[in-house]
């Protein structure tokens, strides 16, 4: 019988990591499908370069795990727009993304450690093109923002 529940609990560890395989097989057909080049990090999210106008460049995260919230499913993309000199931000910076917040169609600025990050939360099963618009929205958004707040530095 103990034999019995080992192999049970091994079995269900294995059945563990094939489902969030699952979900990422699924983002990266969804961005080959959109032509977006992406590289997967270490933890499974996918780093992409989306290009902007006058040479820009901005770094989007496509979150791999998926959070939930009773029925709610969603996958977060994220977008890196400015790296703090010390664990805090500044008043003013603080204040400048709370307003650009209230701004913006869909997404909110959140604080990541040192880094405002502007995160978009999809519905996990959302299709390709909502998937490529929420990438192109972080990207802008958080650009925009970088140029703002570090006198148009492109770091991201």
């Amino acid at each position: 019988m103990r034999i019995l529940s080992m192999a049970a609990v091994l079995a269900l560890g294995l059945l563990v990591p094939m489902a969030a395989f699952a979900q990422d097989a699924n983002v990266e057909r969804q961005l080959a499908q959109l032509g977006i080049d992406a590289q997967v990090d270490d933890d499974g999210d996918f780093r992409v370069i989306h290009e902007l106008d006058a040479g820009r460049t901005q770094l989007v995260l496509v979150i791999s795990s998926i959070q939930t919230y009773h029925s709610h499913k969603v996958r977060e993309i994220w977008a890196p727009a400015y790296r703090a000199p010390g664990d805090s931000f500044s008043a003013l910076v603080a204040n400048e993304l709370l307003s650009d917040t209230w701004e913006n169609k869909m997404g909110a600025w959140a604080k990541h450690g040192d880094m405002a990050m502007y995160v978009v939360k999809l519905p996990a099963d959302a299709s390709a093109d909502e998937l490529g618009d929420a990438i192109r929205f972080a990207a802008e958004i958080a650009d925009r923002m970088e140029v703002v707040l570090t006198d148009g530095e492109d770091e991201f």
